[in-house]
């Protein structure tokens, strides 16, 4: 097949061999100059038989257009109902992160448990693609029911992790030296007692220029809703919210994605990719517009006047044919926006 020489958002993106790239909710790290891109395999995720994953799927680069299939790193164990990661656990955005004292690669994933709390599972290998050594499972961090997160690291190798706690707030916690829990000490920030859909989850961190950078979702599952993006000058922060970086969006629904994470391409003039997964691609018309209604009304405090049953059948969350929308940040002082961009090249950024 003819290889890439461009990011084309929202279209179906295949790997060498012509298949479609399964790494959802994903993230980029670069390993001796080689691109690593992981995430969720749905491959097999239609929506109706009952498989949440079939395990996490790793992809290598050199251009980051084009991607080769090094095929699925943490495999699911199917023979295990109890585990958390047999197919039908709703295990959920994989996190990588190296550890220079130990040599490690440390990789968090979040489960969501049979009684609906969530924790997480914990793994450990020497090089990226594997295999992978189970750390911790059932992890509850800091006691909590802890959803979508991000790990990130800082120059010095102390590391941190940015959580949902479950339909409250967002945590950040210091990990211990070898990643593989927390120490006790954390922050809390963006409190919403209300619950649904104004929590913020999906966060994804990123630093530039002495700042530190949050981009979250509100909590509405698969269904997009706008982002917000947050500033602050400390890893704890506080964090200021600067609004819905997506301006250009009359939809309101982040280009009908939802980021998972930020990847600094380096070597390239400023250039971050905002990562995000179009989960459900096929219910991006009628869905959508009965969906926005029914979001401003619930963020209006008028909720109690819509009627959901104009929502009709739920949508079939068929997340095998999930489609990726990267695009990249442009900053004007310290607030964050992203355009949309039928297509784009890193040529842009030498």
């Amino acid at each position: 097949m003819d290889k890439r020489n461009a990011f084309y958002p929202g279209q179906v993106w295949l790997d060498t061999n012509g298949n479609r790239i399964q790494a959802h909710g994903g993230s980029v790290i670069t390993v001796d100059g080689v691109y690593y891109w992981y995430g969720e395999n749905k491959e097999k995720t239609d929506g109706k038989n009952g498989i949440w994953h079939w395990g996490v799927r790793c992809y290598s680069s050199t251009d980051l257009y084009n991607w080769e299939d090094q095929g699925i790193i943490i495999p699911p164990e199917p023979e295990d109902k109890n585990s958390s990661l047999h197919p039908s656990a709703c295990m959920d955005r994989p996190h990588i992160i190296y550890n220079k004292r130990t040599k490690k690669y440390v990789c968090w994933l979040k489960i969501m448990n049979q009684d609906r709390t969530q924790s997480e599972t914990v793994l450990t290998a020497d090089h990226i693609l594997g295999p992978y050594t189970k750390i911790r499972e059932g992890l509850r961090p800091l006691g909590m029911s802890a959803g979508d997160f991000d790990l990130a690291v800082a120059e010095d190798g102390k590391a941190y992790y940015y959580f949902e706690r479950v339909h409250s707030e967002t945590i950040c916690a210091d990990l211990t030296e070898d990643y593989t829990d927390v120490t006790g000490y954390y922050s809390t920030h963006f409190p919403h007692h209300e619950g649904p859909p104004y929590v913020r989850e999906a966060t994804a961190h990123f630093f530039r220029k002495g700042r530190h950078y949050l981009l979250t979702s509100g909590t509405t599952g698969y269904l997009p809703n706008p982002s917000e993006v947050a500033v602050a000058d400390t890893w704890h922060g506080p964090y200021r919210v600067l609004g819905d970086p997506h301006v250009g969006d009359p939809s309101g629904t982040s280009f009908h994605s939802q980021i998972s994470s930020v990847f600094q391409v380096p070597g390239k003039k400023d250039l971050y990719i905002a990562c995000a997964d179009r989960w459900l691609p096929q219910a991006m018309d009628k869905e959508y517009e009965v969906y926005r209604e029914m979001f401003e009304m619930v963020f209006s405090g008028r909720e109690e006047g819509f009627d959901f049953s104009r929502m009709g059948e739920p949508v079939v969350e068929n997340t095998s044919l999930a489609d990726y929308v990267w695009l990249p940040l442009r900053f004007d002082g310290e607030m964050v926006y992203i355009d949309w961009r039928d297509s784009w090249s890193l040529e842009e950024y030498e």
